[in-house]
């Protein structure tokens, strides 16, 4: 079963090589192709799941022992993670094979993007894990770029210029945390950190910039900069991809760095971490929250509530006690699957009547009763009216932070 694993990052990273070569026989083959390898990703990471909620699953690269090789670690969250990304990629595809775009290339790169996610949640390797996150950030910077005309290239950019610190931020981190202990392992970084000590300046430094690098790919105010005109001005179907995944999946990955990595006893040993962490979360779930209300156009609005609903995972992690992390996990799946859907309806909303404001909305249950009647439930579970998977989240995020 071990072997399951690195088949599922693989898997993507062939259909896309078939995906582009086929469309230089014959043009718009990308759609049945990444269809088939997104089934195959979904059935598969259903079974891996099965397996990896009972035991966690774990396989070595090329057999080189751990902590000297890279290690693929596939637990109950991870496992999550792994199914989350096969079954909202393989239910985007389905809008997108009649919204577009129809190229081979948008394809290859489609299944590009399900590669890099697929691996930052499984990887035990904190140098892969930068490696998989520039995978996926290339990838969305692609696809952000694929819609028609100047916008969605200029989004791309900003995007890419953005996106490009962050990971250098996250990577310079890495760096630091190498040089306190000459391993990239997860689990034996862990344990090595501990020995240097929670209040060394190295690891200190480590964090921060790991944790600010992170914040960018999830995009936590002021951080968030590149993501309302990315998610806007994208084609419906990207946005739905990477609303749904791109900061979700970085924000597991910001639960593991602290949790896996640097672990609870690192924050018990520098409130002003933790007081950070808690501040960064507050600013983001209520400034974000008013720049959302702020916002005319419904892509936008939808951009800058991700700020404010990624603000409170950020502070599930800052009080970090086990009934606020259950809340962040819900939380995660539960954002994934409605902000997704919530831009499928928007897009199909648009497409159908043009409407892509909050005035052009009005009577619109009339033209178009199914469209706006999910737009609705799936906003009302956002929001996080009982009893929507939205409301579970925050009730144990709330509890958390009583406790």
């Amino acid at each position: 079963m071990s072997d399951l694993v690195p088949l599922l990052v693989a898997l993507p990273i062939f259909g896309s090589v078939v995906a582009l070569l086929a469309g230089l026989v014959r043009d718009r083959t990308g759609w049945p192709i990444a269809a088939l390898i997104s089934a195959i990703q979904v059935a598969g990471a259903v079974v891996l799941a099965a397996v990896a909620f009972d035991d966690t699953v774990r396989y070595v690269v090329g057999g080189f022992e751990a902590p000297y090789g890279i290690e693929l670690v596939v637990d109950g969250l991870s496992a999550t993670m792994v199914v989350l990304v096969a079954v909202v990629g393989l239910g985007v595809l389905g809008y997108a094979r009649r919204a577009g775009p129809r190229s081979n290339a948008f394809y290859a790169t489609y299944l590009l993007l399900i590669a890099g996610l697929t691996g930052m949640s499984v990887t035990g390797d904190l140098f892969n894990l930068y490696v998989f996150l520039e995978i996926t950030g290339l990838a969305a910077y692609a696809l952000v770029a694929s819609g028609e005309g100047g916008k969605s290239a200029l989004a791309a950019l900003k995007y890419l210029i953005v996106g490009t610190v962050g990971a250098s931020l996250f990577l310079l981190g890495i760096g630091y945390a190498y040089v306190a202990t000459g391993t990239l392992n997860m689990a034996d970084l862990s344990g090595q950190l501990a020995a240097v000590g929670p209040t060394s300046r190295l690891v200190q430094a480590a964090f921060g910039l790991m944790v600010v690098g992170l914040f960018v790919k999830i995009a936590v105010f002021p951080l968030h900069t590149w993501q309302p005109t990315a998610y806007a001005d994208a084609p419906d179907t990207v946005s739905s991809l990477i609303s749904a995944l791109v900061s979700t999946v970085a924000a597991y990955a910001l639960i593991r760095v602290v949790f896996s990595v640097f672990t609870v006893g690192f924050l018990e040993a520098n409130p002003v971490a933790e007081g950070i962490l808690v501040a960064a979360a507050v600013v983001s779930i209520v400034v974000g929250s008013l720049l959302a209300v702020a916002q005319e156009d419904i892509k936008q609005m939808l951009a800058y509530s991700s700020v404010s609903q990624f603000g409170l995972v950020v502070g599930a992690v800052a009080i970090h006690n086990e009934t606020a992390l259950t809340g962040a996990a819900i939380h995660l799946v539960g954002h994934a699957i409605m902000k997704g859907g919530l831009f499928l309806a928007a897009g199909s909303i648009a497409t159908a009547t043009g409407a892509r404001t909050v005035a052009e909305f009005e009577g619109l249950a009339e033209r178009l009763p199914a469209s706006s009647g999910a737009f609705g439930v799936l906003a009302l579970g956002m929001v996080g009216v009982p009893p929507a998977v939205g409301f579970v989240g925050k009730w144990y995020i709330a509890l958390g932070a009583v406790e």
